[in-house]
């Protein structure tokens, strides 16, 4: 058995291979799209080679020009395979074993409908593919619940008690990074405040927002009519198109529903740039934030599990 990165010559058999969706994420057309893009690479995409046959891969996504992959879109293996769990852990482990020390570790992210758990197929496909990142160091789980906003909503009304400014300064978001990590529901800050420590955490947080394809210049603190700052909102973009990037309030200005203000702004915005769709994450535990959205027309679609 060899186990390799995929060349160009491989993409027929790849592709082939990629045809059995199940729970992935990258499918035949998907991958060819974003390999054009630099989002999937032949140096990311991993393969288990056997008589000159592909037998499995796992398929890895990251942002155009990075230099290591940044998430886990996919796991494959012929159907004759008795043996994919052990392939896929041995794949897995080519990436995850190799995170510079210090830098977050690429994770898993499987994209399932809000039924999952009562889906047989579903779990049996879920079963292999966990038990294998388990097996490669992925202990970690999290439910992430997905939102989005379709144009058959109402917009939401803007705020009329906070005023909002973009800041080109990164300095101003970093330190707003920081002060809204303090209290969080959301596990990837504590993960990674344990793990970078504050300043390193708000520091990735920034990097990666600034990667997004969404522009820069749409980011806004959002202040009080004392002047004080009350919180910040990222609208974005992905390779799905409009997101809500991020928002978030500072300590000492929670307890006042600011959160739906900035939720409205960042709709408000992405539908002036020409929105009709805005998608949204939250963990399963951040309750306040997922009723958040359903209070200003958001709703669940699906749910993002993350291995890490």
């Amino acid at each position: 058995m060899l186990i390799r990165t995929s060349v160009e010559d491989d993409l027929d058999q790849l592709v082939n291979l990629l045809g059995d969706q199940s729970v992935n994420t990258a499918h035949p057309a998907r991958y060819t799209e974003l390999l054009a893009a630099g989002q999937y690479r032949h140096d990311f995409t991993w393969v288990a080679e056997e008589g000159g046959r592909l037998v499995a891969a796992a398929v890895w996504w990251s942002f155009p020009g990075a230099s290591r992959p940044f998430a886990l879109d996919g796991l494959y293996a012929l159907p004759d395979r008795t043996d994919s769990v052990t392939l896929w852990t041995e794949l897995i482990r080519q990436v995850t074993s190799t995170a510079p020390a210090g830098e977050e570790p690429p994770s898993y992210h499987i994209f399932l409908p809000p039924d999952w758990r009562s889906d047989a197929a579903i779990q049996s496909a879920l079963a292999t593919r966990s038990a294998a990142a388990r097996a490669a160091g992925m202990t970690q789980e999290l439910e992430r619940l997905r939102f989005e906003w379709l144009s058959d909503t109402p917009v939401p009304e803007r705020s009329t008690r906070l005023t909002f400014r973009a800041e080109p300064d990164d300095q101003a978001f970093l330190d707003v990074f920081q002060r809204v990590a303090a209290g969080s529901l959301d596990a990837n800050t504590h993960d990674a405040i344990a793990r970078a420590g504050l300043a390193g955490y708000a520091q990735e947080d920034l990097d990666m927002y600034k990667e997004m394809p969404g522009e820069r210049s749409w980011w806004k603190l959002a202040y009080d009519s004392a002047g004080d700052l009350v919180g910040f909102g990222i609208p974005s973009r992905n390779n799905g198109g409009p997101v809500v990037g991020f928002l978030g309030v500072v300590p000492e200005h929670r307890g006042h529903a600011y959160a739906a203000d900035l939720l409205a702004e960042i709709t408000a915005d992405l539908v002036d740039l020409g929105a009709d769709r805005i998608a949204a994450d939250t963990d399963l535990g951040n309750v306040p934030m997922a009723n958040t959205f359903r209070r200003l027309g958001y709703r669940q679609f699906a749910v993002r599990l993350v291995l890490s």
